[in-house]
This record gives C-alpha cells, sequence and structure tokens, in this order.
C-alpha cells in the first residue's frame, strides 16, 4: 500500500489523485480478518415506471443498466444524453431508455395496484405480492413492518454460475472474476434491511444455500447477525442425485435458521417420515399396579377397613363376589369359600396378613369398568393387578383406546391415540421434500407446463415453516426472494390445517428467461413493453399459482386434480424386477410408485380443488415524487402503502378521483385518515364510534398539532403524515 501511495502522488490531475487517495484510504480501514469482498460494487435499478426529465439518469432498456446517461434536453421523442463515464454526447429516441436508480440513492415508493384474487369475501386475511427489485421493496418493507416480522424464508439465487441471477440487469456467469463479491455485496445489502424488519425478541431467518456460496453466506450471517443463533440443516431434495459431470451428483441443500431472541423450533406431532430424525423414545402403555400393598403401612393391623376376600371362579377368570372387610378380632379361616370359588386375601410374601391398596367399594366400582386384571393361582393366592385414577384418566379422556376385554374382563388397551412430539436432527431425508416431483411437477400442474426452473418442494416449505410458527397463528411472514411462490402456497396450507390467519408478503422481480428475452428481443419488444412484462416471473409464474392455488384451478380454470397431504407420486430408490418390453428379459431399474407422503390426518381429504379460503392482492412497486407527496397530491397512489401500515386488514382501499374528502373513516380496514387537520373534532367524534379502528393517519405539518391530537389514542398506531413517510426515505438512504 505505501508503494502504491507513492505512485498515486505522482498523478498531476489533483481532484482525480485526491479522488484515488480517499478510495485508497477506504481500503487500509477494511478489515485484515473474517469474510472479505468488494463491499461497496455499484448497484442499480431500471424504474420502468418514472418518467424521463431533463438532469434524469437513464440508461438503454437493451444495454447494461449501470452504464448511466444523464439527460441534457428532450424534444419531442429525441433524447440527447451525456454518458457519465465519457462525457460522450448521444442521442436517443424515448421508448430506447429508462430512468435508473443507484443503490443509496433516495427513492419514494409506493404500491401500484395490479389484480386481485378474492376467495373469501368475508374474511380480513389479504396476503400481498409485489413485483420488484427487492432491494427497493425492502426499503418499504422496513418503513410499513420494522421489528414486526415473525419469520422471513428466502431461497436466494446459487451463485452457480449457470446464469441463474443478474447483477445490474446482466447474468452473472462461472467466468466473472468478481463473481462471489457481486453475490455477497447484494446479499448483505438486502439482510442488513432484513434483521431490521425482524422481532428481535423472537422471530427467525431462514435461507436456503447450496454448497457453492455456504461457506460465504454462513461467514455473512454471523457477521451481520451476531447477536443470534444460528444452526444450518442439511436437507435432501432429491434422493436420486443430480448428475455434476465428474463431480458426485448432487442431493442435498443446506438450511440455515438464524434464530432471533428466544426464537426456537418448536415439538410438533410428525409423520412416519421423520421417525428416524428423532430420538428413540421407549413407547408408552397403561400401567397395571399391584392390588396388594407393598412397603411401608402394608400390614392388616394399619389398614384394617382393606383386609377383605375375593371369591374367584375355579377358572381363576372372575371374582365372583367381592367380601367384607374383616374385623382384626375375626379370624380369616372362619370365613367359608363359595361354591365354586377360591378365596383370595392379601398375603404377603412371608406369610404376614397384609392389605389392599384400595377399598372395597372402589374396587367393586373399577372392576365393573374391566380396570381390574386377574393373574394365575398359586399355593400362596394370586396376583392382581388394577388401573389407578390417572391410568383411568387416560382411558376416560381418550388417550388410550379399548379395543377388547381379556376373559377376566379386564380391558385391552390399544396404542396412544395423542400424538408425540418431536424436534427432528439437522439431517433430513424426507420424500415429500424432492424438489421434483412435489415442487416441479405440483407447479407444471397448476401451470399447465414448465414455466420455472427448480421450485421449492410445498411440503419442505410448510415443514421448514412449521416448526417457527406452528405455535404462531397470527405470524407475519415475509420471502423477498419469492421465485415461483411456493412460500405463500405454503402459508395458505399451513392455514387450513389450523385454522391460522398468518399472513404472507412475497416480493419478485418480474424477469422473463434468456430463452424468452431473445425472442422477444428479436420482435422488437424491450423490457417495460407490455408483451415483455407479461411473460415475466411475477406475473407468468407466481402470481398465476397464487390465484390458481387459492381458487383451486389450474391456468385453464379446471378444478386442480389430487389432495393435499395424502398421494403423490414418489421416487422409491428401490431396485425392481422388470421385464424388458423389446427382449422380454427381465432387467433391474429403479421404479416410481404412489405412497402416501406425507401421511397428515390433519389433511386427509383436502382437496386441492377446494382451494384455501383466504384472499391476495398483487402490487407493483412504483415511485413517487417527493414534493408532490409534500403536498398532499398524490394521497391515492400512497393508499396501498397506508393499507398495508394498517395490517392490509380487508380489500385495499381505493379511490376513483384526486378530489380528497376531509378524512376517510375506513372501518373495513380497520383504518383512518384525517386529510385537513381543521376537522380534527369530527374526526375524532367519528372515531369514538369506531373503537374497531387500530390505526391512524393524521396529515400536518406541525409535529405540536399532531402529538396534541393523538394524545387520547392510547392502544391505537399513530402515523403523522406526510412527515413519517418523507423521513422515513429521507434518512434511511445510503444504506
Amino acid at each position: 500500500m505505501a508503494l502504491l501511495q507513492d505512485l498515486i502522488q505522482q498523478i498531476d490531475d489533483p481532484t482525480l489523485k485526491e479522488r484515488i487517495l480517499q478510495e485508497t484510504n477506504k481500503l487500509l480501514k477494511q478489515k485484515k480478518f473474517g469474510l472479505v469482498f468488494e463491499e461497496h460494487l455499484p448497484e442499480c435499478t431500471p424504474l420502468y415506471d418514472v418518467p424521463i426529465r431533463v438532469g434524469s439518469k437513464v440508461a438503454r432498456k437493451t444495454g447494461y443498466v449501470s452504464d448511466i446517461y444523464i439527460v441534457m434536453k428532450i424534444d419531442g421523442d429525441e433524447v440527447q444524453c451525456d454518458r457519465r463515464e465519457t462525457h460522450e454526447q448521444t442521442t436517443f429516441k424515448l421508448d430506447e431508455l429508462v430512468t435508473v436508480a443507484e443503490f443509496g440513492e433516495p427513492i419514494y415508493p409506493t404500491l401500484k395496484p395490479i389484480d386481485t384474487v378474492e376467495n373469501a369475501p368475508d374474511s380480513d386475511l389479504w396476503h400481498t405480492l409485489i413485483e420488484a427489485d427487492n432491494y427497493h421493496a425492502l426499503q418499504l418493507l422496513e418503513y410499513l413492518y420494522a421489528e414486526k416480522v415473525d419469520c422471513i424464508y428466502i431461497d436466494p439465487p446459487y451463485n452457480t454460475g449457470a446464469k441463474d441471477w443478474k447483477y445490474n440487469n446482466d447474468y452473472v456467469d462461472s467466468s466473472d472474476a468478481y463473481r462471489h463479491s457481486k453475490w455477497l455485496s447484494m446479499m448483505e445489502k438486502r439482510l442488513k434491511i432484513a434483521k431490521k424488519l425482524l422481532n428481535p425478541k423472537d422471530s427467525v431467518l431462514i435461507v436456503t444455500i447450496d454448497e457453492k456460496e455456504y461457506l460465504h453466506l454462513g461467514c455473512l450471517l454471523e457477521e451481520i447477525f451476531s447477536d443470534a443463533r444460528i444452526q444450518m440443516v442439511s436437507s435432501v431434495i432429491n434422493s436420486a442425485g443430480v448428475t455434476r459431470g465428474d463431480e458426485f451428483s448432487r442431493s442435498n441443500e443446506y438450511l440455515f435458521f438464524v434464530k432471533m431472541g428466544s426464537s426456537s423450533p418448536v415439538p410438533l406431532p410428525l409423520y412416519e417420515d421423520w421417525r428416524g430424525h428423532t430420538k428413540t423414545e421407549k413407547k408408552e402403555a397403561l400401567v397395571w399396579n399391584q392390588l396388594m400393598r407393598s412397603g411401608t403401612g402394608a400390614r392388616r393391623v394399619d389398614r384394617p377397613n382393606m383386609f377383605y376376600p375375593l371369591f374367584i371362579n375355579d377358572e381363576g377368570t372372575k371374582i365372583v363376589k367381592i367380601g367384607e372387610p374383616l374385623a382384626l378380632t375375626e379370624d380369616r379361616n372362619t370365613v367359608k369359600p363359595i361354591e365354586g370359588t377360591k378365596i383370595v386375601w392379601p398375603i404377603r410374601s412371608n406369610g404376614e396378613e397384609g392389605r389392599w391398596r384400595i377399598g372395597r367399594e372402589n374396587l367393586i366400582t373399577i372392576y365393573e369398568k374391566g380396570y381390574v386384571r386377574l393373574g394365575a393361582f398359586t399355593d400362596k393366592g394370586m396376583a392382581l393387578t388394577y388401573l389407578a385414577n390417572g391410568e383411568q384418566k387416560k382411558i376416560e379422556d381418550g388417550t388410550f383406546a379399548i379395543i377388547g376385554h381379556r376373559e377376566d374382563g379386564s380391558i385391552i388397551e390399544g396404542d396412544m391415540e395423542i400424538e408425540r412430539t418431536y424436534i427432528p436432527g439437522t439431517q433430513w431425508d424426507i420424500p415429500s421434500h424432492n424438489a421434483t416431483y412435489l415442487g416441479s411437477q405440483l407447479l407444471n400442474k397448476i401451470l399447465g407446463e414448465k414455466r420455472f426452473d427448480f421450485p421449492k418442494s410445498l411440503y419442505a416449505v410448510h415443514d421448514t415453516l412449521r416448526f417457527f410458527v406452528a405455535n404462531k397463528p397470527n405470524a407475519l411472514i415475509i420471502d423477498f426472494f419469492a421465485g415461483s411462490g411456493t412460500t405463500l402456497h405454503a402459508v395458505n396450507l399451513l392455514n387450513a390445517e389450523d385454522g391460522g390467519l398468518r399472513r404472507c408478503v412475497m416480493v419478485t422481480n418480474n424477469e422473463v428467461s434468456e430463452e424468452e428475452a431473445q425472442r422477444l428481443s428479436e420482435h422488437g419488444f424491450h423490457p417495460g413493453d407490455e408483451e415483455w412484462e407479461r411473460l415475466g416471473i411475477a406475473r407468468y409464474v407466481t402470481w398465476e399459482r397464487t390465484k390458481c392455488s387459492i381458487n383451486g384451478e389450474n391456468v385453464r380454470h379446471e378444478p386442480l386434480q389430487g389432495d393435499y397431504g395424502t398421494e403423490h407420486d414418489v421416487y422409491i430408490p428401490d431396485d425392481a424386477t422388470l421385464l424388458s418390453k423389446s427382449t422380454g428379459r427381465p432387467v433391474r431399474k429403479k421404479i416410481y410408485i404412489k405412497k402416501k407422503v406425507p401421511d397428515y390426518e390433519t389433511m386427509q381429504g383436502m382437496k386441492m380443488a377446494d382451494g384455501f379460503k383466504t384472499n391476495a392482492a398483487f402490487f407493483k412497486l412504483s415511485f413517487l415524487d417527493k414534493t408532490s407527496v409534500a403536498l398532499g397530491r398524490q394521497f391515492r397512489e400512497l393508499l396501498p402503502v397506508l393499507w398495508m401500515k394498517g395490517g392490509a386488514i380487508g380489500r385495499c382501499p381505493t379511490l376513483e378521483s384526486d378530489e380528497l374528502p376531509e378524512m376517510f373513516i375506513l372501518s373495513q380496514n380497520k383504518m383512518a385518515v384525517l386529510i385537513d387537520e381543521i376537522y380534527y373534532s369530527e374526526f375524532d367524534a367519528e372515531l369514538s364510534q369506531h373503537p374497531e379502528i387500530q390505526t391512524v393517519f393524521i396529515v400536518t405539518d406541525s409535529e405540536t398539532a399532531y402529538r396534541s391530537m393523538i394524545r387520547t389514542y392510547d392502544g391505537k398506531d399513530c402515523y403523522q403524515l406526510y412527515r413519517d413517510y418523507l423521513d422515513n426515505f429521507r434518512i434511511n438512504t445510503g444504506r
């Protein structure tokens, strides 16, 4: 570094020399140990909805988004631009350009409604899908839900080098020398905001990854979440393995669980495929106690009223009569047996007279219920057992079922009917987690064709989430790498199982596949055109799956076939002897068979065609003008953001005109907005009539007036507009 600084001093241009020295000083301050990567690689995002004006930063729709031009002049559809790096003057057509935002610039996001699906009009529960670059969407989510999220589940690009993700709108392949730094830089920016979303007292971040980046990701998580507890699980997603040239075939991936505060997996009743992943436990059975007392206080003299005869038939299969207790002065030999019976007394092994554990009346009662079991006659009598009160309760509350009776009339109990709960180990090999058959094939059944590579198994996501939200029926769950939409599908399945009202927010971009991009370009279409956007992931895959799974139909509006949690085609890695169709000779090959996976009792008969009783809204992230927001000119555009901040309760309200009333009392959304503070008294009176309203927005420039107006609204979430919104995005830039 010293030699480098000497060389810098030889630079004649003072501005350039100072700039290079500044960057060199940054390098000197970087850490020497731990995860080292280029943390500040530039990252840009095209903003197709933002109008192009003089002074705007733009890029060519068909070029690199990081190749930035500054708009100098607009003349009709001609745009004169200055290339920032070289100051080369170039003229473009207006429709060839797109506005660009660089990392760290202030943005003022909102949500543009695209579509809704409503299969539960009486329900307040609404999920949301946001089409966006997830960094800017995360900035919005931080404004909406800082420290309120219970679970974040993400499946980021694995950076395999096979063009599975883009940086600055350009595919990152294995030849890119900065491939790992770009990936880590991208992840770091997003994980830092994700941490701010999570409830620090009790929440979890779950990240899936494969071997290409799991070491780097683990170090990054340790740095960002230094106060959390982190554990990694290995999960088999394809038992047959995926061939990788001359390497070992890949059959598994990894899950990082980042547990905040008191968060931990909860023990769950797990189906049979999980049994090998749990600690072995003894199978419970009813405890039959000896009827004759042992130990201290076991003599006749200790409890005379528990010394009485039992008249048992000669076959030893029935108590004919239970005699009266004998007084201490009475000799038991004076009692004569009933014809066809033998008398059994509580005689101890040393020949001393003992006593029974329970009194005569109680024994009569439980004997009639089958709670007394007879042994075999011996020269000392007979050993009898009975069920104590606690064991009787296990029969009567259904823990153990009565499946029959022995010859002596005592019950025969079945296995325990309560479900055992477990926390499994860190090696998961669960057939229902197979990504091919319960991921790709399930998605293809919904979409009618292959539209997405490598979706997760629905049950893999379902099971993973269940360990952390089974005891949180109102959990807020976020996935900002939503992909095909498996997370929302799994959340709906969880809610259907236990009646929960868990809410899911998904974020995904709207990229088209490389093949589609080439075909569309050949036909003259560009990103931002309707023909292009219609085939993007968000609209063509994620939203279609969301609509179809909620409505219980495929994209052709035909009922979905099959049940959730019952029979699926599952790969069974066993060899089978079959006859070759060509030769008729036996051959050995892998086969597929039908198997119940998973065998959730609560899900039996849950037909896919029934859909889910829930609702979802689809938005596109858009951007507002700061000045227009401050002047209250874009309230209509901002309303979906306020709806989400209020909990996304009920259908998202809309405004048909730009004319604003003095106030909005949206009882169906449990929120209210005071537009004109002059009408505060009337607004306050209206709120008193609607105790269900939990979120209040007040438009005022005066902090003092705002504090005065909300002083009686204890227990409600109150926000000052538009200051609260504008301050959030001004302060939180450059992170």
